[in-house]
Parts: structure tokens; sequence; C-alpha cells
């Protein structure tokens, strides 16, 4: 179920996936969704949007790893998620990103779910920026914008069905990175 609703969710938000549809696709029987998420589909959706959170990070740290230079890491970040967007055609982009922008305000348990995951990638970007030399504001500050403007790259590249934005905020990043690099 929680797989199913993954993938749902990634492609068609909150409001978008039902609980029939999720039972449908994860072939998994009606009561089986109440005995283990007895709070419902909210429940059900934090922990799908945890599982795809974490697989998403773990994927991206797969890519930056043994890449030392911050702006190469980034380039090839960009690269890999713009394949998958493309590969996706155009549905697949950040499994929290939908649910963020349409649900956060509406459930405190998604906001929270949402506000760690980007937490978490943040923290891994910065962590990564200061094992290269960057000071703690800097690397905190360039974690912010790097997982910021590759989160609306993916946004207008999904809505342009293009991945350019991608390419595009790569090199700024890159170039912002290179200039700001101790």
């Amino acid at each position: 179920m929680i797989e199913a609703t993954a993938q749902l969710l990634q492609k068609q938000g909150y409001a978008g996936t039902g609980l029939a549809e999720i039972l449908a696709v994860s072939g998994a029987p009606r009561g089986s969704m109440y005995f283990h998420f007895p709070n419902g589909k909210e429940q059900l959706a934090c922990e799908a949007l945890r599982a795809s959170g974490e697989t998403w990070k773990t994927r991206i740290a797969e890519v930056a790893l043994g890449i030392t230079d911050p702006g190469e890491a980034v380039a090839a970040v960009c690269t890999m998620l713009g394949d998958e967007l493309e590969a996706s055609a155009w549905e697949l982009g950040c499994p929290i990103a939908t649910v963020a922008l349409e649900a956060a305000g509406a459930s405190e348990a998604i906001r929270e779910t949402c506000a760690a995951h980007f937490a978490g990638w943040e923290t891994i970007v910065a962590t990564r920026l200061r094992d290269a030399g960057f000071d703690e504001a800097t690397a905190g500050a360039a974690a912010t914008v790097a997982v910021s403007s590759i989160e609306g790259a993916l946004l207008l590249a999904r809505v342009y069905r293009s991945r350019a934005p991608l390419e595009r905020i790569a090199i700024a990043l890159r170039a912002q990175l290179t200039a700001t690099r101790p």
C-alpha cells in the first residue's frame, strides 16, 4: 500500500488519489488499510511520503557519491533528475513537491512530513558543502538555494515538458558554487 500510494501521490497529488484507487493499485483488501493505518489516508500518505522521500534522497546521494566538486555534483543530480522526469513522460517529478503544494496547508501531519524531507535534503547538501570547505553559514545558505532552485526547475521542467530548466539551474548553481568556493 505504501509503494502504491507513493506512486499515485507523486503522479497526481493528495486530492487526486483516492482510497479505492490505492487499494486497486496495491491489490490490498479494504480491511487491511485501516488495520495498518488506523488514521486513514493521511497516515498512509505520510508513510508513503517518508518512504519515497528516503528513496529519492538515496538516489541523489548515489549520483553525487565520489564527485568532490560541488558544482559537478549538482550538475550530475540535475542530469539524473531530468533523465527520470523525461523518461516518465514528464509526469513524475519530486515525490514530495506535488503533495506539499496542495496538502501542506490543510494537514499539519503532511506539512511536517514534507518539511522533514526538504530539511533532510538541505542537510545532506550543506554537509557536502562543509566537507568541501564551505563555512557553516555559506553551506546552509547555498543548500537552501540549491534545493529550492532544483525543486523549482523540476516544476518548470514538468510544466514545459522540457529538461531545459534543470540544465539552466545546473549551470547557475555550478557558477554560484564555483564563485563562492573557499
